[in-house]
């Protein structure tokens, strides 16, 4: 059954009305209790909870059952900002199909597949990227990569 069918018109709407005016984020989760968390830290639960309350209203993070999200404010504070590398990759005709299966098992945010000189644009990680292009350059049928940092989104 497709989902779609399960949902009216109106809520269709309504999610591309959330979408359109929304703005992508990125988050990182940690799928713990406040419980287990607050143990491993060696505060009371209280103490936590308050904590992660100032962080919240602060927008660092967003907190849900079972999960606690970090923001991208917060990955920026941590200098921890992900995405901020694109990598492009130029693979030889007869390998993609390999090369496609191989990284897409990799440890890596987004995969885009494109048309022009170059096979696949690779979003990835920046603090990841020695490791991301050693992955890479180690795919029989690899020809060529081209590392682009981002210094600053505008």
């Amino acid at each position: 059954m497709e989902i779609r069918g399960t949902l009216t018109p109106r809520q269709i709407k309504l999610l591309r009305k959330l979408y359109d005016e929304g703005k992508s984020i990125e988050v990182h989760t940690v799928e713990k209790t406040q419980d287990e968390l607050a143990e491993e830290l060696g505060i009371t639960r209280q103490a936590l909870s308050n904590h992660l309350k100032v962080l919240k209203e602060l927008g660092y993070i967003r907190t849900g059952r079972g999960f606690i999200d970090l923001t991208e404010k917060a990955l920026d504070l941590l200098g921890e900002r992900k995405g901020d590398v694109f990598v492009f990759v130029r693979i030889e005709p007869t390998k993609r199909k390999h090369v496609y299966e191989a990284i897409k098992n990799m440890n890596i945010k987004r995969i885009y597949r494109v048309t022009g000189d170059i096979d696949l644009i690779i979003e990835a990680d920046k603090t990841r990227l020695d490791e991301i292009l050693e992955e890479i350059a180690s795919l029989e049928g690899v020809k060529e990569t081209i590392t682009h940092v981002v210094l600053e989104v505008l």
